[in-house]
């Protein structure tokens, strides 16, 4: 048995990582602000032995005794981390190296959930963890953008010089129960947007594309990751490719909604493509999204019925 540490453990994604982590066996402990987490999220594991929530920022040194450290802590939402861009880089960059510190002095093996942002707005498509990236360092979406390539060069550095045995990860696009209504991620827009009657707002004309994979499945790839010898980085996500309208037009007949389109300007360095090569994780990790998306979309819609209260 592992006593594993979450931080991020309160998100959403973190969440459903932890009841996998207790569901194969070991002890966990879930280390979150709740500035985006949110205690409900956890609320039906408290009362178990092998869990236990830590209230912590992690812009703050922290003293955990854990074998493993998977470091999910940072807004994921554009809404979110560009609300306070200044924290939004503090909790990537000093969060990652508290959380290397940490897997220093104790041999932890540690995991950074990095992001298919540190590709930008991508001139190779599908994105192969080779490819670089097309990323603004002075734009609105930097904080994140840059502040999770920075993770990723502390992380190896870390590796490179003390030893830390890491793990990378770039997650695309999730979605699934427990996002926040207010999240501001596309999927959980349109699917509230949809449930309330109102228009769904699509920026620019749709036709940028992404791709979604389902909580479980990230789970699974980043579980997986943990447990076996590539150290990463490597693209997590689910290759199916759809744009922006394609994916409303779903949202709309799932729910039932008599909703229309309506087009707003396209955001400040918004990616036009964004679809993952997995060709390194299904040859490392076995790693191959199960759910497609319209059957991921039935329970995460069930899931905002519930929290509407419709």
């Amino acid at each position: 048995m592992n006593t594993i540490l979450v931080t991020g453990g309160a998100g959403f994604v973190g969440s459903h990582l932890c009841e996998r982590l207790l569901k194969d066996g070991n002890r966990v402990i879930a280390m979150d602000d709740l500035s985006t987490g949110s205690r409900e999220n956890i609320d039906h594991l408290l009362r178990r032995k092998d869990f236990r929530f830590v209230l912590q920022d992690v812009t703050t040194p922290f003293e955990v005794q854990a074998d493993r450290i998977f470091h999910l802590a940072c807004p994921a939402s554009p809404i979110n981390y560009q609300r306070n861009p200044i924290k939004t880089v503090t909790t990537n960059v000093l969060g990652t190296l508290h959380g290397l510190s940490l897997a220093a002095r104790t041999g932890a093996r540690f995991l950074f959930s990095s992001t298919s942002e540190v590709y930008g707005d991508p001139d190779v498509h599908p994105q192969p963890e080779s490819y670089r990236g097309n990323v603004n360092p002075i734009g609105p979406r930097a904080c994140y953008d840059e502040g999770k390539r920075c993770a990723e060069t502390l992380c190896f550095d870390h590796y490179r010089e003390a030893a830390v045995d890491i793990r990378v990860a770039r997650i695309f696009n999730t979605y699934g129960p427990r996002m926040a209504v207010d999240d501001g991620r596309v999927v959980s827009n349109f699917i509230v947007q949809a449930l309330r009657g109102e228009p769904l707002t699509v920026y620019g004309a749709g036709t940028q594309t992404r791709s979604f994979c389902y909580v479980d499945d990230l789970v699974e790839g980043l579980c997986r990751l943990m447990d076996g010898d590539h150290i990463g980085p490597i693209n997590l996500g689910n290759p199916g490719e759809f744009t922006i309208r394609e994916l409303a037009e779903k949202v709309i007949a799932l729910t039932g909604s008599k909703s229309a389109l309506i087009e707003k300007r396209l955001p400040v360095d918004d990616p036009k493509q964004r679809r993952p090569d997995i060709t390194l994780a299904k040859k490392e990790l076995g790693f191959e999204p199960k759910i497609a998306l319209a059957d991921g979309l039935v329970p995460t819609i069930a899931h905002f019925r519930k929290v509407l209260g419709l």
